[in-house]
């Protein structure tokens, strides 16, 4: 796209319009005290070729996810994605396609999303799922006003073992609309009486397993209490791929699953785009957010593909709207959909069994090192360490020797008194030279 800058006659053609005087004038309202005195120190205009290359020198500055031992989680994780995936959401069809808007036209991009769909309640354990979220903490917001929506009140109880970027997100929407949250401390062993939080004020319970420190949850206890006093319980994960191996939240009578699916098909990607993943009870089907793709018949017996439900803003009156998502994340799910299938079930459970078999290692490993302590009783392939020295300092001087430790609990909770922990990752990338390199090189920094 070329960039055609204005001319000083378009500017005062544009303002005279507008009726002000000058550009400032644009920004009277906001307080003088908070407008810069002058611009910022940036460098001027560029040629092509001189901004390429400083773009290049910055980023040589990074460490790429690939070239080192790499053992960071906490909510993105790197598996390895096979490369026909990349190579079928390139084709033309796929690469350009949108939210269809006469979607009975666009019959493959409906049928990849209901198989996606499919997809998604096999794996939760649930009965319907709808065509994606933006991604698990915004699908974590959304399952929370869904909760108020059916059983009509206002309170939601957040564990301490969710994301703290998940419960960041449920607090903001939350105090737009005016409901309340109980937010529990972190709660690092998973040991939290979330029971006694429960009871007929409360509209849902929001419970993460295996949790932000890598704690798995027995959701089953927390699913009685939550119905006995007629609330929801809502499951979260962010590691999709635990659910080739664990208990799906749909077998411990969870009401609404929603979670992070970039483990499958999706790259790290510097933060994004990603995939919300959000399955539910088929009897709150039209309190969903988003929109579900369904299977049908043409007038000649023929199968198709239907948007089946599409309660967003764009499609029906906005008063009656249960969400204003305004698509989903197509391509990402595409990916998700592709990888999905090459891997089938059984492969599934085989890339969950080698992601804990590897932490397992790992974790057997480091629990040697003087200095560390292994504090899960219970972890997929993620869990917490305590050090003997700040954890932020401890990724610091582990970066220097060329290996990607993991994160700080203190960079997602800072001031919450959890500076001496790490979370740990290790899924089905790394080998065993790789957590050999770990144990030696934290052995040194701790020492």
């Amino acid at each position: 796209m070329r960039y055609l800058p204005l001319t000083e006659t378009d500017r005062e053609d544009m303002l005279a319009r507008i009726g002000v005087p000058d550009v400032d004038a644009l920004f009277s309202d906001v307080p003088a005290g908070k407008l810069l005195k002058e611009p910022l120190d940036l460098p001027r205009a560029k040629g092509e070729l001189e901004v390429e290359r400083i773009l290049g020198r910055l980023s040589a500055k990074n460490t790429a996810a690939g070239a080192v031992p790499f053992f960071v989680g906490a909510g993105a994780y790197k598996h390895h994605v096979p490369a026909t995936v990349d190579h079928l959401i390139q084709r033309s069809e796929f690469l350009t396609s949108y939210t269809p808007y006469q979607p009975e036209i666009a019959q493959g991009t409906l049928q990849y999303l209901f198989e996606f769909q499919t997809q998604v309640a096999g794996l939760t354990g649930m009965e319907v799922a709808n065509a994606s979220m933006y991604d698990g903490s915004t699908g974590t917001a959304e399952a929370v006003l869904m909760a108020h929506r059916v059983t009509r009140r206002r309170k939601a109880v957040l564990s301490g073992g969710l994301h703290p970027h998940y419960t960041q997100v449920v607090e903001t929407l939350s105090e737009m609309a005016n409901d309340e949250v109980v937010a529990l401390k972190p709660d690092v062993r998973a040991t939290e009486d979330i029971l006694s939080q429960i009871d007929d004020s409360v509209s849902c319970v929001v419970v993460q397993s295996p949790d932000v420190f890598g704690n798995l949850r027995d959701l089953k206890p927390i699913a009685d209490k939550a119905h006995a006093h007629g609330a929801l319980l809502i499951a979260v994960f962010t590691e999709v791929v635990s659910l080739g191996a664990v208990t799906p939240p749909g077998a411990q009578d969870a009401d609404i699953v929603v979670g992070e699916g970039q483990s499958i098909g999706n790259a790290l990607n510097f933060g994004g785009p990603y995939v919300g993943l959000f399955a539910a009870k088929s009897k709150y089907i039209r309190q969903m957010p988003g929109r579900l793709c369904g299977e049908t018949v043409d007038a000649d017996g023929r199968r198709g593909f239907v948007l089946t439900l599409s309660t967003r803003e764009q499609h029906i009156r906005r008063d009656k709207a249960t969400s204003n998502i305004c698509t989903n994340s197509g391509l990402c799910v595409l990916a998700f959909t592709i990888h999905m299938t090459l891997l089938g079930q059984a492969g599934l459970s085989r890339l969950a069994e080698l992601n804990h078999a590897n932490a397992v290692k790992l974790a057997d490993a480091l629990a040697g090192v003087k200095g560390v302590e292994v504090v899960n009783e219970t972890f997929f392939n993620e869990f917490t360490l305590k050090l003997s020295k700040p954890a932020a300092e401890v990724v610091e001087a582990m970066a220097a020797k060329g290996i990607l430790a993991g994160v700080p609990a203190s960079r997602l909770r800072p001031g919450a008194g959890l500076d001496d922990l790490l979370i740990v990752a290790n899924t089905e990338v790394n080998t065993d030279e790789d957590r050999a390199a770990f144990a030696k090189a934290l052995g040194e920094v701790l020492a």
